[in-house]
């Protein structure tokens, strides 16, 4: 009897972790495919709504051609410049999650208003802050698909 009840909790504690672990998944996602869809769209406050900058902060993103650019954190909440449209899919999500930290690597296709596409590797860093996700950097690496 003892050990049937002890089962029975710790499978309930089991499952209710894999669904605390899916809900985080799905929030996280959310916001990515927020903040994606608000740099096109040219909503400077729903951007800046989904980042965080901390001190240690950092954007850095490296072209097609070998270029690599350091962009100011500052740059995700008061853009001098964003995006001119278009949409863009994300995929292949890997996440580790660690309490309030979080990083996650995806694929990112964006399409231009002209339909011509860029592809990148892009590693996230994300913080809860005040119970919500947000984004505190990233790492976005182009390529040219073989």
């Amino acid at each position: 009897m003892k050990k049937s009840i002890s089962l029975i909790v710790l499978a309930g504690l089991l499952l209710c972790s894999c669904r605390q672990k899916t809900d985080e998944e799905a929030a996280i996602k959310k916001l990515l495919e927020k903040e994606s869809a608000t740099w096109r769209s040219g909503d400077v406050k729903a951007h800046a709504d989904c980042w965080h900058i901390q001190p240690y902060s950092r954007i850095l993103v490296s072209t097609g051609d070998g270029v690599t650019i350091d962009v100011p954190p500052a740059a995700m909440i008061t853009p001098a410049k964003m995006g001119n449209g278009g949409s863009s899919i994300n995929s292949n999500y890997k996440m580790s999650i660690n309490g309030n930290t979080a990083w996650v690597s995806h694929n990112e296709e964006s399409i231009a208003k002209d339909g011509s596409k860029t592809y990148s590797y892009e590693i996230r860093l994300l913080e809860k802050i005040s119970k919500e996700w947000k984004l505190t950097g990233q790492s976005i690496h182009i390529y040219k698909p073989e």
